[in-house]
């Protein structure tokens, strides 16, 4: 018979196990800071000695990394997702950024269409608490706050499709964006974009994952970044168009 006998597990692996799944779940982020060793023993009930080997063994398999006088930190585990070199070449060619909104409008409509039906009431609480965030650094005019909860509100949608794989490499592509590899939010505003066009875009995807509407969700993320899109290429025919002009200016100035 295929069976053998139950083994005991150690204390230490069953930590491991925890911590291993949620860096998997997304739930403990690449660079988050655990707590000192002595909350992090009570909090798992175990002992100091337990939870050193459990974090030896996170260790040795690249999850987490120790910092001297600062503590436990979650590897940064995404920073592999793109090669440097990769990365340059996206920042110095527009095809990779058209590409890239592409293959997020793909990506983000199935994770949206995912997270109205799979999204917990969790879910779909910390979506709606970021675009309330979003409002409020809209109306202080904080471009740079709100860059940062847009990317933050995508994730969270990512989040909430629950798909471990999905969310992994979307979080390594938003890495991406805001390191402004791909395009700088506020450049879009020198063009007809506007603050509150973006902002009523996102309001819309929110407003179709609290009615968890598969459709809606993703029809809404599918014409924002549609828009993004539009937007973005007409800043580089603008910017192409001012280079021409300065030169028929140029001309002028020294007939």
């Amino acid at each position: 018979m295929p069976f053998e006998p139950v083994q005991p597990e150690k204390l230490s692996t069953s930590v491991v196990k925890q911590i291993e799944l949620l860096i998997l779940r997304g739930v403990l982020r690449p660079g988050e800071r655990l707590p000192s060793e002595r909350e992090l023993s009570d909090r798992l009930g175990v002992s100091r000695p337990s939870l050193r080997d459990a974090v030896a063994e996170l260790q040795t398999q690249g999850l987490l990394t120790t910092r001297a006088g600062s503590g436990i930190f979650v590897a940064e585990v995404l920073g592999s997702a793109f090669s440097p070199a990769l990365t340059r070449l996206f920042s110095k060619h527009d095809e990779a950024v058209f590409d890239y909104l592409s293959f997020r409008r793909d990506m983000e409509g199935l994770a949206a269409e995912r997270a109205a039906r799979l999204g917990s009431e969790s879910d779909l609480e910390v979506i709606q608490t970021i675009f309330i965030k979003m409002e409020a650094a809209h109306l202080r005019k904080s471009g740079d706050e709100e860059a940062r909860l847009d990317a933050e509100f995508h994730t969270a949608i990512i989040d909430a499709s629950h798909n471990v794989i999905m969310l992994h490499m979307m979080r390594a592509m938003f890495g991406l964006l805001r390191e402004g590899v791909f395009y700088n939010r506020q450049v879009m505003f020198k063009q007809r974009t506007t603050r509150e066009a973006l902002l009523d875009q996102h309001r819309q995807i929110n407003v179709a994952l609290q009615a968890r509407d598969p459709g809606a969700s993703r029809a809404a993320v599918e014409a924002h970044l549609d828009y993004v899109r539009v937007c973005l290429s007409d800043q580089k025919q603008a910017e192409q168009n001012e280079a021409i002009a300065r030169k028929r200016l140029l001309r002028e100035q020294h007939r």
